[in-house]
């Protein structure tokens, strides 16, 4: 059930004015930044340039979970445009927001989510809100688009299929090939035009007192991983991000100009029996002298869909290491597929309204799990 059939936008013969955002000016603050790996997606059409760049992921994607691609070939002028777009819609009205919701009870992530949770007994809500834009293939036809989205889809719907292309297929191949598959075995098992969940999120963090902060920190402070398989993240300088190292060390992602985050996330974890780390990572208390900016976010989510059962891939290297189970060998035994986990994570985590503390609790479906917290 989609979150809401498309309805026409106002009739307006004036679309809506979008101001031109720009990146804050970096913390000043010196904080323990961590040492990430850097991946440039230039040499990926080199000759021997993807078994290079393989070589140079394993670490980050094995043991880190975190890392930064560079050179993606996405001019930072399209993705400013994109963090403008993503700000004008957090300005809109809360009627205007409100008109396509997450579809949180059928685990569905697209449209607009509201803070409007509560952080426990505190007192305090959420400073979180999000858009959520699906892709643009036939099985998405309906689903409901706020009129910035529509007045703007086409460089929307176009941004969102670069991302894929140019950085997140490109990253399945490199991990493909650590893990001695075809090239095309994880981007086939993502397939932009299949139907799955991927989107691009427009999202910020409003601005919230120290006190608000401080009464609700411990809610967040062990930690989380992400619902699909990649996540990208666009730098906006507002420091906030921290992974938990190998070593059991919080430490911060420091933005890279130029550059996208990237991080694995539970199904590709799921997909690989453990190979591929899904890095436990949360968001703290800006500095200081960012305290009072809005921390925008501009990110992509690519996940399994309908036709990618979560069982361990026939990789030759897993299977030298041992890590495929007999089970996940005989490939005619049902498992949940991609789509049936994340969306009963997406309602397990959001279908609320007060967030509770999880210490020492898991999410479980059909035989796959997760922490919903960690120390």
């Amino acid at each position: 059930m989609a979150p809401g059939l498309v309805e026409p936008a106002s009739q307006t013969s004036q679309k809506l004015p979008i101001e031109k955002w720009v990146r804050p000016e970096p913390t000043k603050e010196n904080l323990d930044w961590a040492p990430l790996s850097t991946i440039d997606l230039s040499r990926f059409d080199e000759p021997g340039g993807k078994q290079e760049l393989a070589k140079q992921l394993y670490d980050a994607v094995t043991r880190v979970g975190f890392w930064v691609v560079t050179n993606t070939g996405i001019d930072d002028e399209r993705v400013l445009r994109q963090f403008s777009i993503g700000n004008t819609f957090f300005k809109e009205s809360l009627e205007e927001k409100r008109r396509f919701p997450c579809n949180f009870a059928e685990g569905e992530y697209f449209g607009y989510r509201e803070n409007s949770r509560w952080i426990g007994d505190t007192g305090v809500k959420e400073n979180v809100e999000m858009l959520n834009i699906h892709k643009d293939v036939p099985a998405w036809k309906d689903v409901g688009k706020h009129r910035l989205v529509e007045e703007n889809w086409e460089e929307i719907r176009s941004f969102h299929r670069d991302l894929w292309e140019k950085v997140a297929r490109k990253l399945f191949v490199l991990i493909s090939i650590m893990l001695e598959l075809p090239e095309n075995f994880l981007s086939d098992a993502h397939a932009y035009d299949e139907t799955s969940d991927d989107h691009l999120r427009y999202m910020i963090y409003n601005v919230r007192s120290q006190e608000e902060w401080d009464k609700t920190q411990a809610y967040s402070k062990g930690g989380h991983t992400d619902f699909g398989s990649l996540t990208l993240l666009f730098s906006q300088h507002i420091a906030g991000l921290q992974i938990r190292t190998p070593e059991g060390d919080w430490k911060y992602v420091k933005p890279v100009s130029g550059g996208i985050t990237c991080n694995a996330a539970d199904t590709l974890t799921f997909l690989t029996n453990g190979f591929v780390k899904s890095t436990i990572h949360r968001v703290v208390t800006p500095p200081s002298d960012q305290l009072n900016i809005p921390r925008l976010g501009l990110l992509y989510f690519s996940r399994p869909g309908a036709n990618t059962p979560m069982r361990t891939v026939p990789s030759p290297l897993l299977d030298r290491q041992g890590l495929i189970p007999e089970e996940h060998k005989d490939t005619s035994k049902p498992v949940p597929t991609g789509t049936e986990y994340v969306r009963a994570r997406v309602k397990d985590v959001h279908h609320k309204t007060v967030l509770d503390k999880r210490e020492g609790t898991k999410f479980e479906f059909k035989g796959l799990a997760v922490q919903n917290y960690y120390e």
